[in-house]
């Protein structure tokens, strides 16, 4: 008796490639539903805060433009599900137990205007972390108790940057030859931090006493930022 040849499984596989680029199929951790326990609304604002996550939301609307994930106690931002948004403008991971964050966890979100990364527990930012955010406006990361180094050029290619927040952090000492650069930088918050009085810092000391107007006391109160982020999101609409 003579058996049918079996089918090769690689047609099989290039076709469920072809229906995953082509979007008949939706990604595994993306889609036209709502996460369980976060709120959706027309307005393609996805509302997670408070939910007790401890992993990034799945299930997000592709088409999501703000994303607020804060109050949780998720641990990782994972690269793959996140540059899935290449339409979010406004990102919101404050209050979480972020640990790490690189240049590939932001890879895709070239249309970001506000990011959030206060209250976690960041050690080190590295090169080049904030590199493929070109549109970001507004970078708040106060509040990480072991953030004690920010590598020179974090934001050199941050040219729209207007607003940089790292109070509250325990940084002594910090490179600003790329925060010089930034043209469009014009608030900056240092407050709350354990700087060293070493040469280390001269240039930092001098560029606060030449420009101190860009070097605001910022309280944390969400009220301060409302219309900046408002711009910002209307900018890039």
């Amino acid at each position: 008796m003579r058996l049918a040849p079996q089918p090769s499984a690689q047609p099989l596989r290039l076709i469920v490639l072809l229906l995953l680029t082509t979007g008949v199929i939706a990604s595994p951790v993306l889609s036209s539903g709502c996460p369980d326990r976060c709120v959706c609304d027309d307005q393609l604002v996805v509302q997670c805060a408070g939910q007790h996550l401890t992993t990034f939301p799945v299930n997000l609307p592709l088409a999501t433009r703000q994303l607020i994930i804060s109050n949780n106690r998720i641990v990782e931002l994972p690269p793959l599900a996140l540059n899935y948004l290449s339409d979010l403008v406004y990102l919101d991971c404050s209050n979480n137990s972020l640990t790490e964050i690189s240049e590939s966890t932001f890879g895709n979100l070239r249309k970001l205007a506000y990011l959030d990364l206060s209250f976690n527990t960041l050690t080190r930012i590295e090169d080049r972390t904030f590199g493929p955010l070109a549109s970001l406006v507004m970078l708040r990361m106060t509040d990480n108790p072991g953030l004690s180094e920010i590598h020179p050029d974090a934001f050199a290619e941050n040219a729209a940057l207007q607003v940089l927040d790292v109070s509250r952090n325990n940084l002594t000492a910090l490179n600003i030859t790329s925060l010089i650069a930034l043209p469009a930088l014009r608030s900056v918050g240092l407050s709350g931090n354990p700087w060293s009085c070493e040469c280390d810092n001269e240039d930092l000391c001098l560029w606060v006493h030449l420009e101190g107007f860009k070097f605001q006391a910022f309280s944390g109160d969400e009220a301060q930022v409302t219309a900046v982020e408002r711009d910002s999101i209307q900018t890039i609409k």
